[in-house]
């Protein structure tokens, strides 16, 4: 038996199919992965993402700290409340995690990871403060539950006004708030808008349940990753690692530069990557031809080396496989992937394939 979400009760007690994802008990899906995909897509679904790691930064040192530990440079943040998306990378620029770190007002964070990665983070987090005068604290009494989609946003605020009293509908997107219990950010993983609500476990079950009642659908870790595929949100353990910088990882948008001053852990070998003319690319696929796209499948490029598939699967919304891949340098357009031993036609493509619901590529 894996460890256990506030929410485990209502997902046994709702029909979901309960799997193993980093050591928890979680739901796949309630039924239809399909139809919780769609009504994500469409209307609004509710994820119990509680397994995710909510870690506390606060302290005189805690913005020289968040500088040094991460790619992008929590400077940019000067209002409470703003958002950031980076990574933090081991010394030879491999991603440990990538994360959202919140301001909260001088001198606090938030900072939320992956739940498959809680032991090594939390790990290098306070290895790495050690010498500034900061407090990690891990708040594992937190519970967090995702409502996602077009109508996301107004159900959940409408439940969180008659629940909280807390106002959440104005809230600007890649922003977030304190309101009394909560936490309250518009952020998300399915390239939908909507919000991530952090609450103490003892009133998730209440919520969750009166997010259902409002019309919301339940929706387990299948439809998560086909939502976030198709968004082209790279997925921990499969679009980068430790052995994977993110200049090759499609991430390269998230590492601050300026100042030239900065010193972050990983940038000399990052700086030594983005000079290399034959740095991987990552990039989207679409499959040409029937079939299904899947992780780790060779892609075979005419006159290059060969790359791989990082993440693939059928997309619900287009109807047709998709996939994110690493493949070699160069200017090309069409590529062939290795599906049981027959060559088929891949279009590359840039990602993302969906956001808000709309294609983002030519069908």
């Amino acid at each position: 038996m894996g460890k256990r979400t506030p929410l485990f009760e209502c997902h046994a007690d709702g029909g979901a199919r309960m799997v193993d994802f980093g050591g928890w008990d979680m739901p796949l899906h309630y039924g239809s992965q399909l139809d919780e995909h769609h009504a994500v897509r469409r209307h609004a679904g509710a994820f119990d993402v509680s397994h995710m790691t909510v870690v506390d930064v606060e302290g005189s040192d805690a913005k020289q700290f968040l500088q040094r530990l991460l790619a992008n440079d929590v400077a940019k943040l000067v209002v409470a409340g703003k958002a950031l998306y980076s990574c933090m990378l081991t010394p030879d620029g491999g991603v440990i995690d990538d994360l959202i770190v919140y301001f909260r007002g001088p001198d606090r964070y938030r900072v939320v990871v992956n739940a498959a990665t809680r032991d090594k983070d939390l790990a290098w987090l306070e290895k790495q403060a050690q010498p500034f005068s900061v407090d990690v604290a891990e708040r594992q009494e937190l519970a967090m539950i995702a409502v996602q989609g077009p109508k996301a946003r107004e159900l959940a605020a409408s439940v969180i006004a008659r629940q909280f009293r807390a106002p959440a509908l104005a809230l600007a997107p890649f922003t977030a708030m304190d309101a009394g219990k909560l936490f309250i950010a518009r952020t998300g993983y399915t390239g939908e808008d909507g919000f991530e609500v952090v609450l103490p476990g003892e009133d998730a079950v209440d919520f969750w349940r009166r997010c259902l009642d409002a019309g919301v659908r339940p929706c387990g870790l299948g439809a998560r990753d086909t939502l976030r595929l198709e968004a082209g949100m790279n997925l921990y353990g499969n679009d980068m690692d430790e052995t994977t910088s993110p200049l090759v990882s499609g991430l390269g948008w998230t590492v601050a530069w300026e100042p030239a001053s900065r010193e972050f852990t990983g940038r000399e070998a990052l700086e030594r990557e983005r000079r290399d003319p034959q740095r991987r690319r990552f990039v989207g696929l679409v499959l040409e031809a029937k079939g299904v796209l899947r992780n780790h499948q060779r892609v075979v490029v005419s006159g290059h080396a060969d790359g791989e598939i990082t993440s693939g699967g059928f997309s619900p919304t287009l109807e047709r496989s998709i996939a994110l891949a690493r493949v070699p340098a160069g200017n090309y357009e069409v590529a062939q992937v290795d599906i049981r031993g027959r060559l088929l036609d891949v279009r590359v493509v840039r990602p993302p394939f969906v956001r808000n619901g709309k294609p983002c590529i030519d069908l």
